[in-house]
């Protein structure tokens, strides 16, 4: 190929009336060459296209592309190295070629496969996005590793985040429903990422946990789950995700009670929505006004956001749940079947006809937990008192509680487990025990008071005064006479 340069000497020689043969006896250049320069009407600049050189692999390009697609929708530790393409090509398609012709062919489809355009996506108001983020929490003292759902609204940049120990379909749920309740209406979309807390995806198919599905028609919003490896189409939620962690998370926050401090982290979204919005220089929680006019109105029944289920207890009356939590119901329920219902955030244990038998801290993870409440064993331990002093009870119970018990007669110990029991079922385990512990500091322990005490505690509280009633005086002045009242309740 000739330089411009070149070209031009040729056709200025040409111009200057040389023919094609004295052209290439002063050029040196052949006459084809010359002829084809001269014959050449457009010079205008064209974009470089690479050429592609034919490879051995090229007739097999649609097998490796297939491959290497459908990798795609698997974990990215299980995808094609171009080591075991060489191989199933070898094996499956008797291809002689070598490994780093597969190799470089591999580098180009993938590259090719990987490099996508981003769009950028126009959202109405009333829309939102729903994702998972994790950051550390300190639980009183103990520093562990919790989920938070994040709502982001595209349209006013504005979210809300709730934080969850797990996250399954009960978490998603109540956590949609909070934010339901606090923004006052309910989004008419929500886009998920795959279907993360909400079901499972099926090649590319999802199917929808119950729970989720009686949520969505209870509220009657829509869904759209993203497709795989497309972030982009919930861009929003994940910088939201981001934004939360750094702004809200940092310094580690610290909390007794998860569903408290998530009541006071809806309220902290109020700073981060008196800001400007970055693109369209309008406050946040002004476009958040016109996401709320596309709201859905929030059903007057709230929604029991709860799964039911019936687990057989074993030989301790204990049920399993997801393989390593194990929460006790009662030890009547030994190798029984048994009705729990499963929250976001609690383990209902319930009685045959569905009332609450008792209520555990629900447990995620992968390490085992076993978690026991003995106010449920109090009316087997009274009729096999002979096991107090290995009981969970005992070892659970105050330390005056159990002095007290440990000093009494066989009989006396069988009499004050039942009370405890008996006081149990009507006020509540924790009243119970404050109430007994109360009338042994007052030497005064018998049923009777014991109640009387259980009962103002569960009512009106030990320290609240008495309501004024009305004067009793008159009475006095009738039924306790001197002189002077009998006097003046005659001449009355």
């Amino acid at each position: 190929m000739l330089t411009m340069s070149q070209i031009n000497d040729i056709k200025d020689l040409s111009r200057m009336g040389y023919n094609i043969s004295k052209i290439s006896s002063i050029t040196g250049k052949d006459r084809k060459t010359i002829n084809k320069y001269l014959e050449q009407d457009d010079f205008s600049p064209k974009p470089p296209v690479a050429k592609n050189r034919s490879s051995i692999v090229a007739p097999y390009l649609d097998i490796i592309t297939e491959w290497l697609e459908e990798d795609q929708k698997h974990w990215s530790k299980q995808h094609h190295t171009a080591k075991r393409i060489h191989e199933r090509l070898t094996d499956e398609y008797g291809f002689t070629g070598s490994y780093d012709s597969v190799q470089k062919f591999v580098q180009k489809i993938r590259k090719d496969i990987q490099t996508k355009g981003t769009q950028e996506l126009i959202w109405e108001p009333g829309c939102a996005q729903v994702d998972f983020g994790e950051a550390d929490f300190n639980e009183d003292t103990v520093c562990v590793r919790r989920k938070y759902l994040t709502v982001s609204f595209p349209y006013s940049n504005d979210g809300y985040s709730q934080v969850f120990r797990g996250e399954t379909a009960e978490c998603v749920c109540q956590g949609l429903m909070d934010i339901f309740n606090y923004i006052g209406g309910v989004p008419k979309l929500l886009v998920f990422d795959n279907a993360t807390g909400v079901g499972r995806r099926v090649m590319d198919k999802i199917h929808e946990a119950e729970l989720f599905s009686r949520f969505r028609a209870h509220y009657g919003f829509q869904i759209r789950f993203c497709n795989p490896y497309a972030g982009y189409e919930k861009g929003n939620v994940e910088n939201k995700v981001g934004t939360t962690r750094r702004n809200l998370f940092v310094p580690v926050p610290t909390y007794h009670d998860i569903e408290e401090y998530n009541r006071t982290l809806l309220d902290q979204h109020e700073k981060k929505a008196a800001e400007i919005h970055y693109k369209k220089g309008t406050v946040i929680s002004e476009l958040f006004e016109e996401d709320r006019k596309r709201f859905l109105n929030i059903p007057p029944k709230q929604f029991n956001v709860c799964r039911y289920e019936n687990y057989k207890a074993d030989g301790y009356g204990k049920i399993c749940l997801d393989g390593k939590h194990f929460y006790s119901t009662k030890p009547e329920n030994h190798n029984k079947k048994v009705m729990i219902g499963i929250r976001a955030h609690y383990i209902d244990i319930l009685e045959p006809n569905g009332d609450l038998l008792v209520r555990h801290i629900r447990q995620y993870g992968d390490t085992r937990t076993d978690i026991s409440d003995y106010s449920t064993s109090l009316e087997m331990l009274s009729k096999n008192i002979g096991a107090w002093d290995n009981s969970g009870f005992r070892k659970d119970a105050p330390e005056l509680i159990r002095e007290y018990i440990d000093n009494q007669s066989r009989a006396g110990r069988k009499s004050c487990v039942r009370m405890l029991s008996d006081l149990t079922k009507q006020y509540g385990y924790q009243a119970a025990l404050e109430a007994l512990s109360l009338a042994i500091s007052c030497n005064s322990v018998n049923k009777s008071n014991t109640a009387i005490l259980a009962a103002r505690i569960m009512g009106y509280g030990l320290d609240t005064p008495p309501e004024p009633g009305p004067s009793l005086a008159i009475y006095d002045k009738v039924f306790l006479p001197t002189k002077d009242n009998r006097k003046e309740v005659i001449a009355s």
